[in-house]
């Protein structure tokens, strides 16, 4: 059986649009965002929705938080954003009993899980017509199950989830090149307590 190719999926769904969509693009940082927007914005009405209890710490938090305010100030002045409350609780309540589990398994699961979740109903609530996220982007993240969380997620809040393998045709490249070319912030740890303490033991945070 062949894998599905989520990025045509992707561009068929917006280029066979009448008009562009109100997408709610979810974003867990301004550089995976920057080829996102660079795909998105030519065939949709974007907003970016930062949604991401995970990111500890707070001052973390806030650092990525506002490289992806200036992302879209100085590169993609059209794009909108919903910003949300920083509760770090949310996270590890989703997390619980998942702890000891390996950067990558069930505890990411979940944390994909939360932030999909919340963008579907954000995406209801505000009254678009489909939600995406940048998460597809990385090559360190598996875009089928991303895809498949979203898709469930979209259709327990009665909201279109738009497919998307954003590190297709260079994407994550291209994303790094952007990210140069702004000067953006690139953190060196996915974002959670549990990889910001794995990278100090590495000796890399």
């Amino acid at each position: 059986m062949n894998a599905r190719d989520f990025n045509r999926e992707m561009t068929e769904r917006l280029s066979g649009s009448a008009q562009k969509p109100r997408l709610l693009l979810h974003s867990c940082c301004a550089p995976c965002s920057s080829h996102c927007l660079s795909v998105l914005t030519p065939l949709a009405q974007v907003t970016v929705f930062y949604y991401n209890p995970n990111i500890y710490p707070r001052e973390e938090y806030e650092k990525r938080k506002s490289e992806q305010i200036r992302l879209i100030k100085e590169a993609y002045p059209q794009v909108g954003m919903l910003d949300a409350e920083y509760d770090y609780g949310e996270f590890l309540r989703a997390a619980r009993g998942l702890e000891k589990e390996r950067e990558g398994g069930a505890r990411c699961t979940a944390c994909f899980e939360l932030r999909l979740s919340a963008t579907a109903k954000a995406a209801r609530e505000g009254g678009f017509d489909m939600f995406a996220t940048t998460l597809t982007v990385s090559p360190h993240k598996n875009a089928p199950l991303i895809n498949m969380i979203g898709a469930q997620a979209g259709a327990r809040e009665g909201v279109e989830f738009l497919p998307s393998d954003f590190k297709k045709k260079d994407g994550y490249l291209h994303s790094i090149q952007l990210s140069k070319q702004y000067s953006l912030y690139r953190q060196n740890y996915c974002g959670c307590g549990f990889s910001f303490a794995k990278q100090a033991l590495s000796g890399h945070a």
